[in-house]
Parts: structure tokens; C-alpha cells; sequence
């Protein structure tokens, strides 16, 4: 497998819970990482600071035109691309007949339309030295249905073909690769969660690390390794 030593990896939503776990786990191996936030500026320092002093890109992933600004700042910051880890999401629990256009807009448009654009952008970076790894963050939401998630589970359902895609697309010299976590505990975990913790086969929830380890793993490997979907969920998708 390949070193990540001094190589330019983007981390978007960076700042806290699971892409904070990435871009820790990518400064100890060397990578140069730049941390994407939008809200979360206190948390993002922390994080940079932690990371030894990553450089902070701020962008609105809603709007494309922010997207391709701060494709543009990293190449002119960072001189260049190597990996991007999509890892900007957001979760929303409503009953499928309240869901609104608003509802619909505010996850789709980070968790699917965001990530096709960062990795598109992220691809006319890479191409420049003519080669680079794409990371997209999906969910067990996306493999399995979640009722009480239609949106979220649909987003994250694109998320996994758009992997697929994409990763014909951009080959041989891009790789396109996601990891799809199960559930990953954090203090705000609610009663379905927990519910699903009981009947995973590993019997407990996972870990952000857990899910930084399988992001690596696809950052670091060969090009022979491409459109390739990882379930780091204890199991829980055999259910």
C-alpha cells in the first residue's frame, strides 16, 4: 500500500464526530490535510491545531459556486490534491408524510448533490498530476431502508451508486470508493439507535477511528481498488 506522507487530502465537515476522527487519523500518517467547516469554526481551529496545524477552508456546500471556490483555494493554498474524503452530511429523523421540499433540500443537497460536486472538482485537481483517491462517506441508512429517514436513506442510496459511477468514470486513474458506517454512538444517540446497537451482530456500536481505519485503507491502496463499497457496521447490514 501507498504512503500518505505529505500528501494533500481534503476532509469536508471536519470539524467534529467522525470527520474529526479522519483528520486526525490523517495527520498521524503523515497526509497534509486541509478541514472543511461551514458553522463549526471553534471546533475546526481545535481540530487544525490537533492535526499540527491544518490549513481551514470554510464553504457553504449547498452552493456549488462555494464548492468550486474552495476546490480553487486548495489548489492555490496547497499547490495541489491527492484525496477527498466527503464526509459533510447531515441527519434528519421526520415521518415520511411531513417531509417537506425544505427537508428535502437541506439533506439531499449536502449529502448527495454536495458530494457530486466536490468529487468532480476534486477529480479536475487530481487529474493535473494524474492520479488521486476519492473517499465518499455513505450509510448503513443507504444499503438498508430507514422509515423514519426516507430522505436521508435515499441520499445516502445515491451516495453508494454515485461511488459506482463515478469510479468508471474517472478510471484508471482516480479511484472512487466509499465507506458506509453503521451506527456510530455519540452522546446524542436516540432510542432507534440504541435499538440498533442491541441487534448488531458485534454487539456494540463502532467507533469514529473504526471508520477512519477503513477510510485509509481505501486512501492508501492501489488503483486496483475502485467502486468498492465498505459496511463498517459490526454487521448489522446481515441483519
Amino acid at each position: 500500500m501507498s504512503s500518505l506522507d505529505g500528501k494533500v487530502v481534503l476532509v469536508t465537515g471536519a470539524a467534529k464526530r467522525i470527520g474529526r476522527a479522519i483528520a486526525l487519523r490523517l495527520a498521524r500518517e503523515g497526509a497534509r490535510v486541509a478541514i472543511h467547516y461551514l458553522r463549526s469554526e471553534a471546533e475546526a481551529r481545535e481540530t487544525a491545531e490537533q492535526c499540527g496545524g491544518a490549513a481551514l477552508f470554510r464553504a457553504n456546500l449547498e452552493k456549488v459556486s462555494e464548492i468550486e471556490r474552495m476546490f480553487a483555494d486548495v489548489e492555490r493554498r496547497m499547490g495541489g490534491l491527492y484525496g477527498l474524503v466527503n464526509n459533510a452530511a447531515r441527519f434528519m429523523r421526520r415521518d415520511v408524510l411531513e417531509i417537506t421540499e425544505e427537508d428535502w433540500h437541506f439533506v439531499v443537497d449536502v449529502n448527495l448533490k454536495a458530494v457530486f460536486f466536490c468529487a468532480k472538482e476534486a477529480a479536475l485537481l487530481m487529474r493535473k498530476t494524474g492520479a488521486g483517491r476519492i473517499v465518499n462517506i455513505s450509510s448503513l441508512g443507504g444499503i438498508r431502508p430507514w422509515a423514519q429517514r426516507v430522505h436521508y436513506s435515499t441520499s445516502k442510496a445515491g451516495v453508494v451508486m454515485l461511488t459506482k459511477a463515478m469510479a468508471k468514470a474517472l478510471a484508471p486513474e482516480i479511484t472512487v470508493n466509499s465507506v458506509a458506517p453503521g451506527v456510530i454512538p455519540f452522546m446524542d444517540i436516540d432510542p432507534e439507535g440504541l435499538a440498533m446497537i442491541k441487534a448488531t451482530p458485534a454487539h456494540r456500536g463502532g467507533t469514529p477511528d473504526e471508520i477512519a481505519d477503513a477510510v485509509v485503507y481505501f486512501l492508501k491502496a492501489s488503483s486496483f481498488v475502485t467502486g468498492q463499497i465498505m459496511a463498517v457496521d459490526g454487521g448489522l447490514s446481515l441483519v
